[in-house]
């Protein structure tokens, strides 16, 4: 065979190749249905973290980034307690839910702070989320097995004052998730992780307005950073409630006796959104037009929970927080309804009496909590009582509706400090 007659031959071989390979590509199309029944709800471990455990900010409209501080600031923004007026002080909370279908379900908190010097502070707290009990029975002859899972958190944050107006803080967290049944599963351990605050607060000095004196105030806090929790080998990891929470707030001063405080927060969980899934089906073909054809086409395979919008979820921690701004299959405008807000006031007499309003926002296709809450505050001495009561405005029923939750705070060397 002579070269030029070769390479005619090898032309020719290439060019049937190729046209088998673009003849297979066009045979086959491509189906891609999606899942309308999947839910972009994003959901988390351990969720009682983002509970208001105390009656305050809870009344408020489940707030406390930007107001001012208190003994419960370790929850909300820990960099509050080095503008707090008082020495030291313990904070308990206490919490019902569920209470309409159960009476052994709560959430209960402890806090201890102390304020160090002018320019730092530090605290440590226990949160502690009950279950109830569970009795377990073989039979109707059996003796009942009594099991109590439950959840927990413990807290160390330290203050440093940068600033006049302006302090920043860092906490560490424990976290311990102990609800796997061991009379259910014999291999049940409790899950533990921890998690990083990241923390701070803007108080600017007391200005004379027209009629009244006022006071700025603005916060921001990144919460509940780090590794995802896990229950078992086999078990699904579950990222933590990592959150940003943004605040602001001003202060009306009338005179020594009448204060209005009003406050604005907006939170947005750093989690990554879920994917609309659906199922990928792969036809032959068969009059190489490229269009699905149901009476003429073969099935050749079929795939079940493809990502047909969105990003892939399962990623690290930190990933998952920068993921979590641009990773919303509706685009910008469903990152936007990721946002809950809240917006509160609160009326103080003298220091000694408060009572306050709040509002709590969420997109209903990302949770739909709506609900207002009231409350008040009474403090003695040394000794303050809140006290808060919430009234559900959604469909959606909150497991903390009609529950009254009561906070008790002791501080100590109140007014050593004086920040108003």
């Amino acid at each position: 065979m002579t070269p030029s007659k070769r390479i005619q031959k090898t032309t020719l071989l290439a060019f049937f190749l190729v046209s088998i390979f673009f003849n297979n590509l066009t045979a086959q199309t491509t189906v891609l249905t999606p899942n309308t029944q999947d839910s972009r709800v994003i959901t988390t471990g351990v969720p009682f973290l983002l509970i208001a455990s105390d009656a305050r900010a809870a009344a408020l409209g489940d707030m406390g980034v930007a107001t001012s501080a208190d003994a419960h600031s370790q929850q909300w923004n820990p960099s509050k307690y080095a503008f707090s007026e008082a020495k030291s002080g313990i904070a308990f909370s206490y919490t019902p839910y569920l209470s309409k279908l159960v009476n052994d379900i709560f959430l209960g908190n402890f806090t201890y702070f102390n304020r160090l010097n002018d320019r730092s502070a530090f605290a440590v707290s226990f949160k502690y989320f009950s279950l109830g009990e569970i009795e377990l029975r073989a039979d109707e002859f059996s003796e009942a097995l009594i099991e109590k899972p439950n959840e927990l958190s413990l807290d160390a944050s330290y203050s440093l004052r940068l600033s006049d107006q302006f302090s920043m803080a860092v906490a560490l967290r424990y976290l311990r998730s102990d609800l796997k049944i061991p009379a259910v599963d014999a291999n049940a351990k409790a899950a533990g992780s921890f998690g990083v605050d990241i923390a701070g607060y803007y108080q600017s000095e007391e200005e004379a307005y027209e009629s009244f004196n006022g006071r700025w105030r603005g916060g921001f806090a990144i919460q509940n950073l780090g590794p995802k929790i896990k229950y078992d080998d086999a078990g699904r990891e579950n990222f933590l409630p990592t959150n940003l929470r943004l605040g602001g707030g001003f202060d009306f001063i009338f005179d020594q006796y009448n204060r209005v405080n009003v406050t604005a927060e907006v939170t947005k969980l750093l989690i990554p959104t879920p994917p609309i899934l659906g199922t990928e089906t792969v036809f032959e073909d068969l009059n190489g037009n490229g269009t699905y054809e149901a009476d003429d086409d073969t099935l050749i395979s079929k795939t079940d929970d493809v990502i047909i919008e969105g990003q892939d979820p399962d990623v690290g921690f930190m990933a998952g927080v920068f993921q979590s701004f641009n990773d919303a299959p509706g685009g910008f405008s469903e990152e936007i309804d990721e946002f809950t807000w809240a917006l509160g006031a609160e009326y103080l007499y003298q220091d000694s009496f408060a009572l306050r309003l709040g509002y709590f926002n969420e997109n209903e296709f990302k949770g739909a909590r709506k609900f207002f809450a009231m409350g008040a505050g009474f403090k003695y001495s040394t000794i303050d009582i809140d006290l808060s009561y919430l009234f559900s405005a959604s469909k959606v029923q909150s497991p903390l509706e009609n529950t009254l939750r009561f906070s008790l705070s002791f501080n100590f060397g109140d007014g050593e400090y004086s920040e108003y």
